[in-house]
């Protein structure tokens, strides 16, 4: 299973990094480190995620919880492409 990321969800990656590290340097390293272990698990496991109601096709939509932030992704053939990534408090998509 490849796994692969929207354009947004790159961004979405480097601005919670870099939000976090404003404030601590240490919990930006270990959260990264935690979300891309986290999205990895997908490559065996990629129906692991919450069904997405929502979604026009919620079967293939799905939303991945680590810890306090969520990976919203799409899981199509032998991919999964990580749409995007937020904080749970964060106003969602």
């Amino acid at each position: 299973m490849k796994i692969t990321y929207t354009p947004e969800a790159i961004g979405d990656l480097i601005r919670l990094r870099e939000f976090i590290e404003s404030k601590n340097p240490q919990a930006a390293q270990r959260i990264a480190n935690d979300l891309i272990k986290g999205i990895k698990q997908l490559k065996g496991f990629p129906l692991i995620g919450v069904m997405v109601e929502e979604a026009p096709e919620p079967e293939m939509v799905r939303d991945l919880i680590i810890g306090s932030y969520i990976a919203r992704y799409l899981v199509y053939s032998n991919e999964v492409h990580i749409l995007r990534i937020w904080h749970h408090k964060e106003h969602r998509l």
